[in-house]
């Protein structure tokens, strides 16, 4: 793969927050990549460099992650949703496709809800394995104050979770050395924004199609996702846990090339 030229580019949040975000390429509909809680948008490099040659190729850093600014009151989902809508505007996309990972993928809804003239289509990255289910306070806040005390410690038991017992050794301890860039006052800001988000409720405002590129790490359970949103698909990838991107990015690429090809026929509503 020849390497593309990536621009480091900086926007701001509605709430005044810097927003760091690479970009490559040009054509569209432009590709948005949004990574999951405690990540950063270097878990996309592969795909900026990928896609650059026949679309406009984004990757976010969103509030309190990776390169981008800190300084933030509201923590929730909206919030992060509208970190991606400015970076969207800013790039004057006139049409975008949204990939999600993980947190990455309600927060990719809440983006859409807020450009629904330019986004044609959601493409969730093992997430969205089921969506009627709300965030529980008390879990929500068990988490939060589990990362405050040991940051550290709370990454490397999560990170554990989120791979098949046999993954790479080197995949696992870079992912995880990743995420412990981040200040873990993000962390404990981010579980606590989360607390009761209903994620059905914004689906149901969708007016593109919903996708998925899971893993069977947790098993995804499509036809109640349909019963929510009725146009859902996903594809499932064997033997694999929560960051494709990482794991086998080859065969991940594949599958986003097929989602670009079946939703780039989408026209955005108006």
């Amino acid at each position: 793969m020849n390497s593309v030229r990536i621009e480091r580019k900086t926007c701001s949040a509605p709430d005044g927050v810097e927003i760091v975000y690479s970009a490559s390429g040009e054509g569209e509909p432009g590709l948005v990549f949004i990574h999951g809680g405690l990540a950063d948008r270097s878990f996309w490099d592969n795909q900026l460099q990928a896609f650059a040659s026949r679309h406009r190729v984004i990757a976010v850093d969103l509030a309190g992650h990776g390169e981008s600014g800190t300084d933030r009151k509201a923590w929730g989902l909206t919030e992060f949703g509208a970190d991606v809508a400015a970076v969207v505007k800013a790039e004057g996309l006139n049409r975008a496709i949204l990939f999600g990972n993980s947190l990455g993928g309600p927060v990719a809804v809440e983006a859409a809800l807020i450009t629904p003239d330019i986004t044609i289509g959601i493409v969730g990255v093992d997430t969205f394995q089921r969506i009627d289910y709300s965030l529980p306070p008390e879990e929500m806040r068990l988490r939060a104050e589990s990362f405050r005390m040991d940051y550290a410690g709370s990454i490397r038991a999560m990170v554990k979770m989120l791979f098949h017992h046999d993954a790479d050794p080197a995949v696992v301890a870079d992912a995880e050395r990743r995420m412990l860039r981040n200040p873990p006052e993000t962390a404990y800001a981010m579980f606590m924004g989360m607390c009761g988000y209903d994620l059905a409720a914004p689906i149901r405002r969708l007016t593109v199609p919903l996708r998925s590129i899971n893993g069977d790490l947790y098993p995804t359970e499509v036809e109640s996702v349909r019963r929510i949103k009725a146009d859902f698909d996903a594809v499932i990838m064997t033997h694999m846990g929560h960051y494709p991107m990482l794991e086998r990015p080859d065969e991940f690429n594949r599958h986003v090339a097929s989602a670009v090809k079946e939703l780039a026929g989408v026209r955005p509503a108006v």
